[in-house]
């Protein structure tokens, strides 16, 4: 069968590969894909993006489902369209999106809801939000309401990077129209875990847990990214713990979402701070998979990821169990110059032709291509398109090999003005590495 991956990032390769290795997949088409992707063995890049063409698409080629990565389409609405058109496709409606798509929406949901969440208040005149945090003090997060790419978020330490970061979004107009309303929130504390579902309307499966880094620099320092690396599983998450959070974050989502008149299928992603003493607090919910923990979860799923996508398209998620490796993964994000704020683009990527031909031997790493695409003409050359140009994946009997094992492998591939921190899993392995 053939299948669809809308997308074009790090995430969107990391679930193409792995419906690919399915023995009932013939092809899947990845739009608008990137150089990664074009170089895949059964996968395959489609140059369209508009929901009408895409839809055009699936109809002439008989795609048997599409897969939605990134919140941009589903927001625009992209599952409506799908379903109106009698096409499967995996995915919440634009009506579920706004648990993402607006972080007000999201913060009156938790509370409505009864889901742990920080304290916070909205506004769109920048006078009242200020006066707000003068009575609040610092530090304290300040969040551009609508969808940002991940980089909408300022968490504050004092209260000059507060009252700056209020202005840039609502003064300038930094954020755009995504920033054109702002939360302020409780500055929370604690370790930051990533926990992914798969749910069908009714049911759920949790994925492997994993953690992110979204700071830029090594020790957690630097502006906040989209996110520079993850790890799977998440070592603070002790089946309890996972109980917990599916009882108090994610089942009280599906339920209110139903409750609401929006069924909710698709992958949902709770942003999670846990406290020293377990408390749990939801800081985002996105609805769709992380990047980049897609990739590590990718790199350790052993079941195949088309028949899970086909029992939850057909609200069947009951009847599967999840098999994985039981193997850390580990994934190294290397950024464009300038990333995450003005970004260099065309710079040419060396390295990866070499270690073409050993990852085809070996089984315990992957190279996922986000921001990338091939030279022009008869220029073979990768070049960097975008912030976050590579994702460096690998497999280790625990966090410090994967963690080495993964660096290794980064060493290997250069481009002009790379930025990489050199400390992803540093809160499992309980050292920073010796930044180079």
């Amino acid at each position: 069968m053939k299948l669809l991956v809308i997308g074009s990032g790090g995430r969107e390769h990391a679930l193409a590969w792995k419906l690919n290795q399915s023995p009932r997949v013939h092809k899947v088409f990845v739009a608008p894909g990137n150089a990664g992707i074009a170089l895949e063995d059964g996968l395959e890049n489609l140059p369209i993006s508009s929901i009408p063409e895409l839809i055009e698409f699936a109809k002439n080629e008989s795609i048997m489902f599409t897969v939605v990565g990134p919140e941009a389409p589903l927001a625009a609405g992209i599952v409506n369209a799908f379903r109106s058109a009698n096409l499967r496709i995996f995915g919440p409606t634009q009506q579920a999106t706004q648990l993402e798509a607006s972080k007000e929406y999201s913060k009156d949901f938790m509370k409505r809801y009864g889901i742990p969440t920080a304290a916070y208040a909205s506004f769109s005149d920048p006078t009242e939000a200020h006066e707000y945090l003068n009575k609040k003090g610092a530090p304290i997060v300040i969040k551009a309401d609508g969808l940002a790419a991940g980089k909408g978020v300022e968490v504050a330490m004092d209260m000059s990077s507060a009252h700056a970061a209020i202005d840039a979004m609502l003064v300038s107009n930094s954020m755009g129209a995504a920033g054109s309303r702002i939360l302020i929130e409780e500055f929370l504390q604690g370790e930051e875990v990533s926990f992914i579902v798969m749910a069908d309307g009714h049911h759920l499966v949790p994925f492997a847990t994993s953690q992110d880094h979204k700071r830029l620099k090594d020790g957690d320092q630097g502006p906040n990214t989209g996110g520079m690396g993850a790890y799977s599983p998440a070592s603070i998450v002790t089946s309890e713990l996972s109980t917990r959070i599916i009882n108090e974050t994610i089942k009280p989502v599906i339920r209110g979402m139903a409750q609401d008149g929006h069924s909710y299928t698709g992958f949902l992603y709770a942003g999670l701070m846990i406290s020293q003493n377990e408390e749990i607090n939801v800081l985002e919910y996105n609805c769709r998979m992380g990047d980049p923990e897609t990739q590590p979860i990718m790199l350790r799923l052993k079941s195949d990821l088309s028949m899970l996508v086909e029992h939850a398209i057909e609200g069947k998620l009951e009847e599967v169990e999840i098999e994985w490796d039981h193997r850390v993964a580990l994934g190294v994000v290397m950024a464009a110059y300038g990333y995450p704020k003005k970004v260099r683009i065309g710079d040419i990527i060396y390295g990866l032709s070499e270690l073409t031909s050993v990852e085809k031997l070996s089984n315990d790493f992957h190279v996922f291509h986000a921001g990338t695409k091939m030279g022009g003409g008869d220029n073979k050359d990768i070049i960097t398109t975008g912030g976050r140009v590579l994702c460096v994946t690998a497999l280790g009997e625990n966090v410090n090999t994967a963690q080495h094992r993964a660096y290794e492998i980064a060493d290997k591939i250069y481009f002009e003005g790379c930025q990489m921190r050199h400390d992803i899993g540093y809160l499992a392995t309980n050292s920073l590495p010796q930044e180079k």
